[in-house]
């Protein structure tokens, strides 16, 4: 045996030229792959977003990984053509919500200033977006209670965030997440919780080629005052009759951690009632919102 077979055998190194042409061709491939179109197509749980989205409210999306939460939210950005923000909840401190303490040349007098962080002030310049937190379900519990005044009050630091910004969130199961936390019950409560699941036909199309559309909900005109009178006498009506739903704080916490009746989320049922109406939404899209506010026992009642 010559010394020569026991050399490996290495392929010819290709030029530089070819490489760089290889690449163009992968480039080009991965493009034609992410080149989608969308259509309008029945789908309830897109529609019940794109309503909480109108309604403003803030938006908590639970879904296993890999469900396509993240693509559903970048889809709605583009079709809202709405400067898409993601934070990732579980990878940022406290101060990163809350502000970053900026001492000055007299803090006895001035105070001390606390400056938000980059992501919220490019929101604030440009006057509208969708901020998407995601992986909400792996933040710890100091993260948030620090997101607390961000979903309520859009307060970033010191920065008020414009009302062109709405705000959606994602979050894995406990059970699914990496190194899970329960949402705590102040947090939970801020939120309309939407499950959100696979529909079989709508990911065939959709890998396809052709995803359905997000499309903010038509208002009548003519039927917004009868909406607003049509939503307060339900949801009044309804808490008269059942005083007890008024508020009742679930006994296990992994429930704390969703959906459940308080005033404020009857008060996020109502708008949602309101504008359901004004858009003539189906039946089963409200009763996604409504149960999605205020949890399913009061919201299927």
């Amino acid at each position: 045996m010559t010394s020569s077979t026991l050399l490996p055998a290495f392929a010819p190194a290709t030029s530089t030229s070819e490489t760089d042409t290889n690449l163009a061709l992968a480039g080009q491939l991965l493009s034609l792959l992410r080149t989608t179109a969308t259509e309008p197509r029945p789908d309830e749980q897109l529609e019940a977003l794109t309503l909480a989205v109108a309604a403003d409210l803030p938006v908590l999306l639970w879904g296993e990984p890999g469900i396509g939460k993240t693509a559903a939210l970048t889809q709605l950005a583009t079709s809202l053509d709405l400067p898409l923000t993601t934070v990732i909840a579980s990878v940022h401190e406290p101060s990163d919500f809350s502000g970053l303490p900026i001492v000055g040349d007299d803090p006895a007098v001035r105070g001390v200033p606390m400056a938000p962080p980059q992501w919220a002030v490019e929101l604030v310049r440009a006057g509208r977006g969708l901020l998407f937190l995601d992986e909400l379900s792996t933040a710890t519990p100091a993260v948030q209670a620090a997101l607390l005044r961000v979903v309520l009050e859009r307060r970033v630091g010191t920065l008020q965030l414009p009302p062109g910004v709405r705000i959606v969130a994602a979050a894995n199961p406990r059970a699914s997440a990496a190194d899970g936390w329960e949402l705590s019950p102040p947090l939970a409560n801020r939120f309309v919780h939407l499950n959100w699941v696979h529909d079989r036909d709508v990911v065939v199309r959709g890998l396809g080629g052709v995803w359905p559309r997000a499309e903010l909900p038509r208002l009548a005109p003519e039927r917004l005052s009868e909406s607003v009178a049509f939503a307060r006498h339900a949801v009044c009506g309804f808490l008269k009759a059942r005083p007890t739903l008024i508020h009742r704080l679930p006994g296990s916490e992994t429930r704390r951690g969703g959906a459940w009746p308080s005033p404020r989320s009857w008060e996020a049922a109502l708008t949602l009632l309101a504008f359901g109406t004004a858009a003539s939404v189906s039946r089963d899209v409200l009763a996604l919102l409504v149960r999605g506010a205020v949890g399913d026992g009061p919201g299927l009642e």
